[in-house]
């Protein structure tokens, strides 16, 4: 079993990565992004509150995301044997003991934390790119300032917090789909 959360900034290519990790290690996918766009798309309750939030570049409050943490794994324990892969989470220190806690009751850890690290211009290129390409109302440049400028304040201590555990792996997130793949592949591989 590998458990991993992979890390960086809004655009440094975690879902790109995250994919070709799946594929590769046969891991279990939870995109917090992803389940909160679809509850927003579908209009539940959960998705009008997360609405509120990532419409103006904020995070989704920590005791709503760990209940949906807790609901996922729960209904999908079947799909986590080999592993879990966390790509958007956690994003601040406090949702990162709270992962510990909810993995710890089900007897699971976080292994390796890999840290996509990109030059801030070159995020706010690949998110505009992005924006053009699948019409995500989130991206473009006001809330992607306000996105970036929350990652730094609120997520980049889990950084420090990684690495004072001695898990967390920088990877250069510039460069190659595949050389960055590459990189985090040699990494785990090495885990083992």
């Amino acid at each position: 079993m590998l458990n991993l959360i992979i890390f960086g900034a809004p655009g440094s290519g975690k879902g790109t990565q995250s994919e070709k990790l799946i594929d590769n290690y046969g891991l279990y996918h939870i995109s917090t992004g992803e389940v909160l766009r679809d509850h927003i798309a579908r209009g539940t309750d959960l998705g009008k509150i997360a609405d509120t939030y990532i419409s103006e570049g904020l995070l989704i409050p920590d005791d709503l995301m760990i209940s949906i943490l807790d609901d996922l794994l729960d209904k999908n324990s079947h799909l986590t044997q080999n592993g879990v892969i966390f790509d958007g989470f956690p994003r601040t220190v406090p949702q990162a003991d709270a992962l510990t806690k909810l993995l710890e009751k089900r007897n699971m850890k976080i292994d390796a934390v890999v840290g996509l690290e990109v030059d801030e211009n070159e995020l706010v290129d690949r998110i505009l790119k992005r924006g053009k390409e699948t019409n995500r109302a989130d991206d473009n440049l006001e809330t992607i300032k306000k996105r970036l400028e929350v990652y730094h304040n609120q997520t980049t201590p889990l950084r420090e917090y990684y690495l004072g555990q001695g898990i967390y792996h920088p990877v250069k997130g510039s460069g190659s789909v595949e050389d960055i793949f590459t990189d985090i592949k040699s990494r785990l591989d090495n885990l083992k």
